[in-house]
């Protein structure tokens, strides 16, 4: 009875990663970007928002001749009503007076490592809140309806301060404060540590490489045959040492890349995590590397750093605590990591002699793994 409900929840646990993982192009879910600049001793807010055009295309059907690409003369015929749908998702007041909306330039296109972006150039005009000496209140519903995991990731920076406040709307956190003083050490650890644990748990790619290291935890290779590893006390350690590789090495990279010491090309970054999915399912199938997962796990694990650094670029770094930022985000994707370790040990191990587990965990996920991450390799390498 107990094999059978440990069976039907790892079960569970794998098709809805691979569920979501399916529809996933890159490690990140569907988020706009918004710089605001408040300027000492105006009532205007210089605004840049960035918004992906494949979510323009769902709600505003960019993509005229339906075959697919969205070109810049159908973006660019459709710009009055991106922006009239953006500032209708978004609200700004001071002093409980409502901020009015105006261009100041014409619509863009930029380039994120997850596809094109229209760009618009706007100012919020607050009236008579002169010089912003009350802090703003901000509504955000951009794509809520259509989207509820869609985010509007902001950089604010208050007037007369010069480091940038980073903030993150929600579903559920649709109203906040920009506030006039950056967040204390607190607020700031504890936003970053939110922001790390919710990219390891969205971030799919991330998550199937780790989970294609662990399949093989409880069980130990016996020529060309696993066999069910004896105690759970070894199969802990394994997951110890493969954990801890990867959490050591993408920590090295996502400090590196984050301080701008060392860059690699988005599109490389994210190729290379793919062909790293594809290469782990795949020894799972051939045993080629089995003690030393551990070894596989660093060396990608440099790879996967790059990738965390680019979603924390994406968020901002405060330039006044910049080192808590870091600490922050590193500590929230490992209590991510633990969290799905801590889903998948326990029943892994109590299936570990069943030939679903092996046959169907072991070798038909890792094939599922593989193919779905082979799948995002063509996609990144040529650009799909």
């Amino acid at each position: 009875m107990m094999q059978r409900l440990a069976a039907r929840a790892l079960g569970m646990l794998i098709g809805v990663v691979a569920l979501f993982s399916s529809s996933a192009w890159a490690h990140k879910p569907s988020d706009s970007y918004l710089t605001l600049r408040a300027a000492e001793g105006s009532s205007a807010i210089a605004v840049r928002w960035d918004i992906a055009l494949r979510d323009l295309d769902y709600v505003l059907q960019l993509d005229r001749d339906s075959n697919g690409e969205i070109t810049w003369g159908e973006v660019r015929t459709r710009a009055d009503d991106i922006t009239q749908l953006a500032t209708s998702r978004l609200a700004l007041s001071a002093a409980d007076q409502s901020c009015t909306w105006a261009s100041t330039g014409p619509l863009q296109l930029d380039t994120h490592s997850d596809g094109t972006y229209a760009v618009l150039s706007l100012t919020a005009q607050c009236g008579a809140a002169a010089s912003l000496q009350a802090p703003l209140k901000a509504v955000y519903s951009l794509f809520f309806e259509v989207d509820p995991s869609h985010r509007g990731l902001v950089q604010w920076t208050s007037p007369g301060v010069e480091s940038v406040q980073a903030l993150i709307f929600g579903n559920d956190s649709a109203e906040q404060t920009l506030a006039l003083q950056p967040a204390g050490a607190w607020q700031t650890l504890r936003q970053y540590l939110i922001d790390g644990t919710w990219h390891i748990w969205i971030g799919y790619d991330h998550i199937l490489f780790l989970l294609a290291l662990l399949l093989p935890a409880v069980l130990v290779r016996s020529g060309n045959q696993w066999e069910s590893a004896p105690r759970f006390g070894g199969a802990v350690k394994e997951v110890f040492k493969v954990v801890t590789a990867f959490t050591l090495a993408h920590s090295i990279t996502l400090s590196l890349a984050a301080l701008q010491i060392v860059t690699l090309p988005s599109r490389l970054v994210e190729s290379a995590i793919a062909a790293s999915v594809v290469i782990a399912a795949l020894n799972n199938l051939r045993g080629a590397v089995d003690s030393k997962r551990w070894v596989m796990a660093f060396v990608f694990g440099l790879i996967h750093g790059f990738g965390f650094a680019s979603v924390l670029a994406d968020l901002g770094l405060p330039s006044g605590a910049l080192v808590l930022a870091l600490v922050g985000f590193n500590v929230g994707v490992e209590l991510g990591q633990l969290a799905i370790v801590a889903v998948f040990l326990p029943l892994a191990f109590s299936l570990r002699h069943t030939s679903f587990y092996r046959v169907g965990v072991l070798k038909g996920g890792s094939v599922l793994v593989a193919i779905l991450a082979a799948w995002w390799l063509v996609q990144r390498l040529f650009d799909l």
